[in-house]
């Protein structure tokens, strides 16, 4: 491996992005030694991390699904644009739109996923938080994964616990989930550098 060789990541953010806002903050701090985020995609106005993004001088393009007459036509635009930058990896941070197959094929085993509960609970749902309070579950939590063509499946990356009081609610859990999810997103792409570095030493 070469010195200077680094693994070349996307974001894709549909929301306000607090977790991909994060990552970028560690990214600034340099805890990643052997990544460099090369784009952040996003949908909405405001979005936090595309303006961290702009402030920290990583190229951010807004794509609108909206604006495409299907999410295929839509999921081929991010395809077109992702190659044209050479990226290795894709997280996907707040990023609410299903993955199709042509993606998949495009960087297959190289689109990871956060998703707000440890696998293998409360899957295939956007509302897993107030689902697992609803439950009256006593320990929640957060889980990676690389993603494949069925829902909230894939291979487990890195998964972290969290804890649910008697007295919680989702106004007093969910700034848990930000916390944790700022460790378990930097733990995933150490995770993924090792992966690919050891990958591409025994070839």
């Amino acid at each position: 491996m070469k010195e200077e060789t680094k693994i070349n990541w996307a974001i894709l953010v549909t929301g306000w992005g607090r977790n991909a806002l994060d990552t970028i903050n560690e990214y600034e701090k340099g805890k990643f030694k052997h990544s460099n985020i090369s784009i952040v995609i996003y949908e909405q106005d405001p979005c936090g991390a595309a303006e961290k993004a702009k402030e920290a001088g990583i190229e951010t393009l807004k794509i609108v699904k909206a604006n495409f007459p299907d999410l295929i036509s839509y999921q081929n635009k991010l395809i077109e644009e992702l190659k044209n930058r050479n990226v290795d990896y894709i997280f996907m941070l707040n990023y609410k739109y299903v993955i199709k197959e042509q993606m998949l094929s495009a960087f297959p085993n190289r689109i990871l996923n956060i998703h707000p509960s440890l696998f293998p609970s409360f899957l295939g749902t956007k509302t897993a938080i107030q689902d697992a309070l609803e439950y009256g579950v006593k320990i929640t939590g957060i889980t990676t994964h690389i993603i494949d063509n069925k829902l909230d499946k894939g291979i487990i990356l890195a998964q972290k616990a969290i804890k649910i009081n008697n007295k919680d609610s989702f106004e007093t859990l969910y700034p848990k989930f930000s916390t944790k999810g700022k460790q378990i997103v930097k733990k995933t792409i150490k995770i993924i550098e090792k992966m690919h570095f050891d990958k591409l030493k025994n070839e």
